[in-house]
């Protein structure tokens, strides 16, 4: 079984499309056995005690500077023998030392079909009122590899999701989340632990 880490920053509903996901059996070659915030009050930290997963805080904040909290994270990632890293809406953008460590083994789900409403600036309700401002008929989601270019790495998976006369940002983006991040991120998870596990 594929070891998985999750890092969130927040209320973890994508963690919990993970959780929900290997329950009921879509996600069967890896395992959640950590999850990692850089916010010690993410609710996504209660979602993974809930289900029984590992936690850890790794706060930005206590560090002296971005690469120690990186280091942290990669001892932390290493010393568990994690062999997937899953950002779940993580709001920490990671260099290129990180990405290098775990090269092909991170992935992230973003909400826009990439190439568009993506890159550094563009995360959570942003790029909703960018794509309603832009006028797009259609958006949805992407899972890609994670490189050093924010939004950069190979695409895995997308699914589009229609945009509706009145659309608010927050109404978008929930539908964006039902209709395409919680079906693709665990179908992706799958697809590349599998991957792993032949490897």
């Amino acid at each position: 079984m594929v070891k998985i880490a999750v890092l969130v920053s927040g209320g973890g509903t994508n963690l919990q499309a993970l959780i929900n996901a290997e329950n009921s059996g879509i996600i069967k070659s890896g395992k959640i056995s950590l999850v990692i915030s850089n916010n010690k009050n993410a609710y996504a930290l209660e979602r993974a005690k809930n289900a029984g997963i590992e936690t850890l805080v790794i706060s930005k904040k206590e560090c002296s500077c971005p690469s120690e909290f990186e280091d942290k994270l990669i001892s932390s990632l290493n010393e568990r023998g994690i062999d997937l890293i899953v950002l779940a809406g993580f709001m920490c953008i990671l260099s290129k030392k990180f990405t290098d460590a775990f090269e092909g083994r991170i992935l992230n789900v973003h909400p826009s079909l990439i190439p568009s409403f993506c890159g550094e600036g563009f995360y959570g309700l942003k790029v909703h009122e960018k794509a309603l401002e832009y006028g797009v008929k259609v958006t949805g989601a992407t899972v890609h590899f994670v490189n050093e270019i924010p939004d950069g790495g190979k695409i895995i998976k997308q699914k589009a999701v229609y945009i509706k006369e009145g659309d608010t940002p927050e109404v978008l983006q929930k539908r964006v989340m039902e209709e395409a991040e919680w079906i693709i991120l665990p179908l992706a998870v799958e697809e590349v632990s599998a991957t792993i596990v032949k490897e």
